[in-house]
C-alpha cells in the first residue's frame, strides 16, 4: 500500500507554490530580455557567452512581442475566468493595431484579417490553410500565463491551452506544444523540492508527455533533446526546434543563470526559446534563483502606448494575481 506524504511535506510544497509561479512568470520575461539583442543571430562561440542584458533592437532588458503578447493573455485571464476568446482575440488585435516592432508572420496575418472585420475563427482557418505546414512558435511564447493560473486545473489548463493558440495558431503542433509546455510548468510548480531540479523536469516531462498527444515523431524529439549537441539545435521559429533547445538548455544546467545563458547563446529565434526557458527554469528553481541584476534590467510597456511601464515587482504581483485566480 502506497503511503501518504507526511503532512509537513505537502505544507512544505505548498510554500513553494508561489515561489515557482513567481519564478514561472519572472523567468519568462528574464528570458525574453535576455534573447532579445541575440536574436537572428548566429549562436555565440562558448568562449563569449552573452550573460548579461545588452542592447539590441530595444534598450537592455527590454522584452518584446513574446511577453507583450502573453500580458494579453494574463489581463485577459483576469478579466474573463475562463478564458474568453473573443476578449482575447480583441485584446491581440487591439496590440496589432498599435504597429508593435516585432510581429510573428502568422500571427500578422492572422491578425490582419481580424483587423478587417473577419471572425478569428474564419481568419485563423484560412491562414493555416494557405499554408498547411506551418507550425510557428507564436502561440507557444504567450502560453505561459495559463500554467500559471491554472496548475491546479489540469482540465482547464489543457482547454485553456488549447484554446489560446487556436485563435492564431491552429496546426495541432502549436496546439499540442502549449498544451504539454504548460503541463510540465504545472508540474513544476507541484514538483517534490527534495528532488534535484533536473530529476523534477525529466519526471514533468514524462508525466506530460502521458497526457498529451504529440505524435512519435515529435515525442521523440522531446525525449532525444537533452542528448543533442549543441550544433544539432537549430533554434529556428518552429515549434518543435523551440520546446527542443529549451529542454536542452533546461536540462544541461544546473541553475536558473546557466539554463538561461544555454538558450539565448543558441541565436537565432533566442528571444522565443528564452522566454520558454526561462519559464520551465523558473518553476524549476523559483523566484530566488533568478539574478538580481537581471530582474533590475526588466522593463516595458504594455499597453502599446499607454505608459504603463512595467518592472519585475509588477510581474511578481502578476503571478500572484494569476495565482489566486
Amino acid at each position: 500500500m502506497e503511503q501518504a506524504l507526511p503532512e509537513s511535506c505537502d505544507n512544505f510544497r505548498m510554500q513553494n507554490i508561489p515561489s515557482a509561479i513567481q519564478g514561472l512568470v519572472v523567468g519568462a520575461v528574464c528570458g525574453d530580455a535576455l534573447g532579445m539583442p541575440l536574436e537572428f543571430g548566429a549562436p555565440r562561440p562558448l568562449n563569449s557567452l552573452c550573460r548579461e542584458m545588452i542592447r539590441g533592437r530595444l534598450p537592455a532588458g527590454s522584452f518584446t512581442d513574446d511577453t507583450e503578447m502573453a500580458l494579453a493573455v494574463a489581463q485577459s485571464l483576469l478579466t474573463h475566468s475562463p478564458l474568453d476568446a473573443q476578449d482575447l482575440v480583441q485584446r491581440f488585435t487591439t496590440w496589432y493595431q498599435f504597429h508593435p516592432p516585432d510581429v510573428g508572420i502568422h500571427t500578422s496575418k492572422v491578425l490582419n484579417l481580424v483587423s478587417q472585420g473577419m471572425r478569428w475563427q474564419d481568419a485563423s482557418l484560412r491562414i493555416q490553410q494557405d499554408d498547411p505546414n506551418s507550425a510557428g512558435n507564436g502561440s507557444l511564447m504567450r502560453a505561459w500565463p495559463i500554467a500559471a493560473a491554472r496548475h491546479a486545473d489540469l482540465g482547464l489548463l489543457i482547454a485553456e491551452s488549447r484554446l489560446q493558440s487556436q485563435v492564431t495558431h491552429t496546426h495541432a503542433d502549436c496546439i499540442n506544444a502549449c498544451v504539454f509546455l504548460n503541463l510540465v510548468l504545472a508540474d513544476l510548480i507541484h514538483r517534490d523540492q527534495s528532488k534535484p531540479p533536473n530529476l523534477s523536469l525529466r519526471e514533468s516531462i514524462a508525466n506530460s508527455l502521458s497526457k498529451v498527444s504529440l505524435g512519435k515523431e515529435f515525442e521523440l524529439m522531446l525525449e532525444l533533446a537533452p542528448v543533442r549537441q549543441r550544433e544539432q539545435l537549430q533554434n529556428s521559429g518552429w515549434v518543435r526546434h523551440t520546446l527542443e533547445a529549451a529542454l536542452w538548455a533546461a536540462l544541461n544546467s544546473k541553475s536558473f543563470e546557466e539554463a538561461l545563458v544555454n538558450a539565448v547563446n543558441l541565436g537565432n529565434d533566442a528571444d522565443t526559446t528564452g522566454s520558454v526557458t526561462g519559464a520551465i527554469a523558473g518553476a524549476m528553481y523559483g523566484i530566488n534563483a533568478i539574478p538580481e541584476r537581471w530582474k533590475d534590467a526588466l522593463h516595458g510597456e504594455y499597453p502599446l502606448h499607454s505608459g504603463r511601464l512595467w518592472f519585475a515587482k509588477d510581474f511578481i504581483q502578476l503571478a500572484d494575481a494569476l495565482q489566486n485566480l
